[in-house]
């Protein structure tokens, strides 16, 4: 390797002047030599040592043709159901009214407290956008003030049996709350009246076309709900993350308990202490991939009914739940037809679902406390 002298040999008379001695006379220092100093050459970058490293090849986002991603699960959907609107149908959720049909075939499942009456009921509002596929679904139940917010941020059609005054005058308010009410088929199944009425095929072609709404997003939807992660999402190295194989919630009379299937990767659903399944779809249990759970005050409306205070902006805390683990966020709700967005607790980042069906829970802030988590 090259070496280069970078001091030479100097030679330099150090004169020290003697500064004023008696005899004027001046001494003479010798003269001293330093060795020179060599140094390595920097190295002569390789050819190889001057390219740019290789940028990675971007990923392709995968398409598959005559489909698209749902926006409510990211799964591959048929295309013609792109710009269809979904339906947010009540549900019944007390015991005589179990089993209940067609729940399976929902994209996005609500649970709720229905009344702060009877160890805080709670009642379904179930989210399908494939919903011309559905044979039967129900039993129909009376809607609250509360869905009406929530059915807007999906530009979803509430499909319900009616509902208090209060819950009513709204829907008559809102101009996106496109509704249809008491209009479907009842089937004899042995039980009171207000069990009877579902969701049958064709029953929605029908409501559509009286009603004459559009089946397509309007003016009032204001884009994609959730984001989703194409790749799966392991939240176990997230700050703060701590095991999640079992979720109950402070809703006494349904009991409402979620545990982790880990051979499924989901959550199936269990309420009066035994799984909830499907006859419609040969006894499938009804499961979740993502778990939402919303901390919320709510203002008592007299007689038991209330209504959350779904509007908030204020950061309010909850839980994002996936694959056996659990994290704390913030939530936020600015108007009727905005989404709620959830973020990674104290921070602005906004978190991603895995792709799957997904149970939100809006729980009361005076039983917050009371949730368990195993």
């Amino acid at each position: 390797m090259k070496k280069k002298v970078l001091a030479a040999i100097m030679a330099a008379a150090v004169i020290l002047a003697g500064c004023g001695g008696n005899d004027g006379g001046t001494s003479e220092a010798p003269v001293e030599t330093m060795s020179p100093v060599i140094v390595e050459d920097t190295p002569e970058p390789s050819p190889e040592a001057t390219e740019e490293p290789e940028a990675e090849p971007e990923v392709e986002e995968e398409t598959r043709e005559g489909m698209y991603r749902s926006e409510l699960t990211n799964e591959w959907i048929d295309e013609g159901l792109k710009n269809q609107r979904p339906i947010a149908v009540m549900v019944d959720n007390e015991k005589i009214a179990l089993p209940h049909y067609g729940l399976t075939e929902a994209d996005v499942v609500y649970e709720i407290m229905n009344s702060t009456l009877n160890d805080r009921i709670t009642r379904f509002m179930v989210l399908v956008k494939d919903w011309g596929k559905i044979q039967q679904m129900g039993s129909i139940r009376s809607t609250r003030s509360t869905n009406i917010y929530l059915v807007g941020e999906w530009n979803a059609v509430l499909c319900h049996d009616g509902g208090p005054h209060f819950a009513m005058d709204l829907i008559a308010e809102k101009a996106y709350c496109d509704n249809f009410t008491g209009t479907f088929s009842r089937v004899q199944n042995g039980k009171p009246t207000e069990f009877t009425e579902y969701i049958l095929a064709g029953d929605l072609e029908k409501n559509f076309s009286s009603k004459n709404y559009s089946k397509e997003y309007n003016e009032h939807y204001e884009g994609e709900h959730f984001q989703f992660s194409n790749e799966e999402i392991d939240l176990s190295g997230e700050a703060g993350a701590i095991d999640c194989t079992e979720i109950q919630l402070p809703f006494k009379h349904n009991g409402s308990t979620l545990k982790y299937n880990e051979e499924t990767g989901t959550y199936d659903y269990y309420e009066y202490g035994q799984a909830h399944l499907d006859p419609q779809h040969d006894n499938a249990q009804l499961s979740f991939k993502n778990l939402l759970i919303q901390d919320c005050t709510f203002s008592d409306l007299g007689e038991g009914y209330l209504i959350y205070n779904v509007l908030d902006t204020s950061g309010r805390s909850g839980y994002y739940i996936t694959n056996g683990k659990a994290i704390e966020v913030n939530w936020y709700k600015g108007s009727d037809t905005a989404p709620t967005t959830f973020y990674k607790k104290g921070t602005s980042e906004e978190i991603q679902l895995n792709t799957g069906k997904t149970y939100i829970s809006i729980v009361p802030s005076d039983g917050w406390d009371d949730i368990v988590i195993k």
